[in-house]
């Protein structure tokens, strides 16, 4: 029987699957052979979940060992077969859980008899043999491939296909009673490392500003852009505006991205001074600023117009540290809430599962 590494599968499973992801946030789906793309869809089409895992653990096999004969996933088989049972119990179930994708309850080889071959044979006590089918079909287009890049582009559509499904299904978002200072500062930097499109620091940043409002119990109303929406084009002033009545009071912009001064410049000229905003908050992911930009910042303050940077992570910690434990408690709330709405991507949803988890996991001795 051939050896499998099962913490590199693990890897290479989570690492595919991340890089999918992002390109589905960039608007760029996996694409492979249409014929083989036609076989992917009828598992995907089938009522039997075991059929699609089946193929996941067959794919990471085959990437990671080239003697695997794809067809053989039982010990006992030959020198060429593998452990697909153990694959599936270490790797794969544990992964589809984890990522709250539809998926057996078990491992995948429970639909089926023991020592089972993935041939023709097998077929006959199949009761969807359509997508049995299909499965052979592109079981017998892996076998024959020998190149890395061939093999993960399969698995790339595949774990797309995967992500169709959670889009369609619910995933319960998780929330956590108490929390301290220190775990806040590692939710913050777990979150802001993540992919999100943007989402997680709007989302911390929108949730601080909730804090404060009911924490003190102003009269803020506080409004806030669409992911991906052009302020120009709504008429807002930033990401956030805070108004009480007819006055704003302060506008924010988020970003991840580096502030240099023509952008200064130009949100100055199409914001905060066709709006008349005195206040202007950039909260940036990372703290660094020019001294062109602050020399930018001083002129306009000369105007009557306070444009200042804030880092992110700092800025909800010291809001955090002055607001106690009720307020740190508020602020997951508020998070919770707005990652909990129907129109946020699953994706962020799992983040911020994980995220949350890993608060609350044991520690490695």
């Amino acid at each position: 029987m051939a050896d499998l590494d099962y913490a590199r599968a693990r890897k290479d499973l989570e690492s595919l699957f991340s890089r999918i992801e992002e390109q589905i946030e960039a608007g760029r789906s996996a694409k492979i052979q249409q014929v083989l793309a036609k076989q992917v869809d009828a598992l995907f089409s089938s009522s039997t979940q075991a059929f699609r895992e089946v193929f996941v653990g067959c794919l990471l096999a085959r990437l990671q060992n080239k003697r695997i004969n794809v067809h053989l996933p039982y010990v006992g088989q030959g020198d060429k077969a593998f452990n697909g049972r153990t694959l599936d119990e270490r790797v794969v179930n544990p992964f589809l859980h984890n990522k709250h994708i539809p998926s057996s309850r078990g491992p995948y080889l429970g639909v089926f008899r023991r020592s089972v071959r993935f041939d023709p044979r097998t077929q006959q006590g199949i009761r969807d043999k359509k997508a049995f089918g299909a499965l052979l079909r592109l079981l017998g287009e892996l076998q024959g491939l020998r190149n890395d890049k061939a093999i993960q582009e399969i698995l790339g559509y595949v774990l797309c296909k995967f992500i169709e499904l959670r889009e369609a299904a619910s995933v319960p978002v998780s929330r956590l009673r108490r929390i301290s200072l220190e775990q806040c500062n590692e939710l913050i930097s777990s979150l802001l490392s993540r992919h999100s499109g943007g989402r997680f620091p709007v989302v911390l940043v929108l949730s601080a500003f909730k804090t404060i409002k009911k924490h003190y119990k102003l009269a803020w109303q506080i409004s806030s852009q669409e992911i991906n929406v052009a302020d120009a084009s709504s008429g807002a002033g930033g990401d956030i505006t805070i108004a009480e009545g007819q006055t704003v009071l302060m506008a924010a912009e988020v970003t991840e991205r580096a502030v240099d001064r023509s952008r200064v410049v130009a949100t100055f000229n199409t914001k905060i001074a066709p709006t008349g905003i005195a206040d202007y908050l950039f909260l940036l992911k990372d703290a660094a600023v020019s001294d062109d930009v602050r020399e930018q910042a001083r002129q306009y303050f000369a105007q009557g117009h306070d444009v200042n940077f804030l880092e992110i992570k700092e800025w909800i910690l010291m809001t955090l540290g002055t607001l106690g434990r009720e307020g740190r408690e508020r602020f997951i709330d508020e998070a919770a809430e707005q990652i909990a709405a129907e129109k946020m991507p699953r994706a962020v949803k799992v983040h911020w599962n994980e995220a949350l988890a890993q608060l609350t996991a044991p520690q490695a001795p």
